[in-house]
């Protein structure tokens, strides 16, 4: 999710889900070490509960930003051991260190060591030929004696060479089964299942059936955020903190005038909301106003609120009905 899940998202998301957890883009040890750490870690105070997801392979490195991460208030470290692009395989990181399931455990010991708070892996459920399910059992032992807390695993197997980062999410076969064949094995290691997750009846059923301890899901909340909207109720008992796009809009308005304040491009800010009226009329019409006038210099909530002009929404359709 580089690029997708940053702070301005995460804020977004948060005003349709309180008890979701979200999770960071993907930073790498190098950037947080030798880089301008404040601007790898900030995160806006709303965002809780909240994951920092590290990229590495040293564990003293991985340590030492685990720290950093604690520092900041951070709820849990993850480490992404899922990723196929060939820049995080050139980093020896990522998908690619499946092949070293001791290394990655030598990584969650060093880092449970230096923190408090929990410390989980992202993993796929094998790479290239390295795909036998003996082969996810040994690196899933390898990781539960480090005292892994958590294990989240998207549910394809990654091609390190020949298909794109894209084509990773969606040409290999989903196999759940493995996922909660493995939670079977490993009973006592909190699961949670990542993969063509795309409604919430299906984390309802295979939370209900006890099948895995969690659910994540990625490209559907971004590209579809009002699923979020409901699972305080459905997944958590709570109730939702809005009941229409169009409030989740205006409760988002104070944050982006918060962040024009500081010189924050309403484009970087409402690049996150293209979905939110999906399936509305006149979503197209949102879109595309957004598209072309967010970017522009000076640009400000006007923008904003022409774009949510051209909607009609979706209680409006129930109205009708």
């Amino acid at each position: 999710m580089l690029d997708w899940t940053d702070s301005h998202y995460r804020s977004f998301a948060r005003l349709l889900s309180r008890h979701t957890l979200l999770y960071t883009e993907m930073v790498t040890t190098g950037a947080l070490i030798h880089g301008d750490r404040a601007r790898f870690l900030r995160y806006d105070a709303s965002e809780h509960p909240l994951a920092l997801q590290l990229g590495g392979s040293d564990p003293a490195e991985l340590a030492r930003c685990a720290q950093m991460g604690a520092d900041w208030g951070y709820d849990e470290i993850n480490l992404n051991v899922g990723c196929p692009s060939d820049r995080v395989q050139n980093g020896r990181f990522g998908a690619c260190l499946m092949a070293e399931p001791a290394l990655v455990a030598d990584c969650v010991a060093a880092m449970k060591a230096a923190v408090a708070i929990p410390v989980t892996v992202k993993s796929r459920i094998g790479i290239d030929d390295r795909d036998r399910y003996e082969e996810l059992v040994a690196f899933t032992q390898a990781l539960e004696r480090a005292g892994c807390d958590a294990l989240i695993v998207h549910a394809r197997k990654a091609w390190l060479k020949g298909l794109s980062p894209r084509e990773n999410r969606e040409v290999p076969p989903l196999r759940w089964d493995w996922v909660i064949r493995l939670k079977q094995d490993f009973p006592t290691l909190p699961m949670v299942l990542n993969g063509g997750v795309t409604r919430l009846e299906q984390v309802e059923s295979l939370l209900s059936e006890q099948q895995v301890d969690g659910v994540m899901i990625g490209r559907e909340a971004y590209q579809n955020p009002w699923l979020l909207a409901d699972v305080d109720r459905r997944l958590f008992g709570a109730a939702n903190p809005v009941a229409t796009p169009r409030q989740a809009l205006d409760a988002f308005i104070p944050y982006v005038e918060r962040q024009l304040a500081e010189g924050v491009p309403l484009a970087s800010m409402t690049r996150h909301l293209l979905g939110l009226f999906h399936a509305c009329p006149g979503a197209k019409a949102w879109r595309r106003t957004l598209s072309e006038l967010a970017h522009r210099p000076g640009a400000g909530i006007e923008v904003l609120k022409a774009a949510a002009a051209r909607v009609r929404p979706r209680e409006a359709l129930l109205a009708d009905a």
